[in-house]
């Protein structure tokens, strides 16, 4: 079970967290998180590009002359591929790029490479982030304290925290998301990962199915063992 300092604004270590190892000791697997950047990336396409065909444009549908005796080539419409202004022939059209990537999968690809941030030394847990004012000139005081000054940062932590989101928006190389907004590009692109304790235990709670499925059995076990001795009882009176 991973287990990673917890540090205070003044970058003073002040505790230690324990991690599930279901969600921050995965082990690595690339070819699941290439599949899932390219689920992420194919979704933020656009798709909003499109050419006009020859029944998009305008002009005339009457045949221009007749189709033999002029001596020039023989032509149906203005709107013909051929001339200028004509419609386009095999052009790209508006679509939809994206596609469904299960969902066991995403969150397989997040543990993998949370797991890994956690393996290379990327993660720093922060105990609370609580700045005092909305102000980015402190933020990235914080950040040059933590030893971030330069680097790419992904935070996680609570959209409630207003004074973390105001101070942030304004920095380029850091970026604020909840536990619910992770994802695997940010993952990639940011060189460090802070979490906040409470976004930690969130995120543990989000992606450990394993402790899910536990529970879910238990209860099942539980609710199984109460109806035998209901059953018991009635038998018995």
């Amino acid at each position: 079970m991973p287990t990673l300092k917890v540090r205070n604004l003044k970058n003073e270590e002040v505790g230690d967290l324990e991690l599930p190892d279901a969600v921050f000791g995965a082990e690595l697997n690339e070819s699941l998180i290439h599949a899932a950047v390219r689920s992420f990336m194919a979704s933020a396409r656009a798709g909003t590009v499109g050419t006009k065909t020859r029944g998009d444009v305008s002009g005339s549908g009457r045949k221009l002359w007749k189709q033999k005796g002029t001596g020039r080539a023989r032509i149906a419409s203005i709107r013909s591929p051929l001339w200028k202004g004509g419609g386009n022939v095999h052009g790209p059209q508006a679509r939809d790029w994206s596609y469904n990537m299960p969902r066991k999968m995403r969150r397989g690809a997040l543990r993998s490479a949370l797991s890994e941030r956690v393996r290379e030394g990327n993660v720093i847990v922060i105990d609370d982030f609580a700045l005092s004012q909305p102000k980015t000139k402190d933020f990235l005081k914080l950040l040059e304290a933590l030893g971030l000054g330069e680097n790419k940062t992904l935070i996680v932590d609570s959209f409630d925290n207003d004074n973390l989101l105001l101070s942030a928006r304004n920095v380029r190389r850091a970026k604020v998301v909840n536990s619910y907004g992770l994802n695997i590009y940010d993952l990639l692109y940011h060189d460090k990962l802070i979490l906040s304790r409470a976004a930690a235990q969130k995120l543990s709670e989000i992606l450990d199915t394993q402790s899910k499925k536990a529970e879910s059995g238990a209860e099942e076990e539980r609710a199984e063992s109460a109806v035998v001795e209901t059953n018991t009882e009635e038998e018995a009176a």
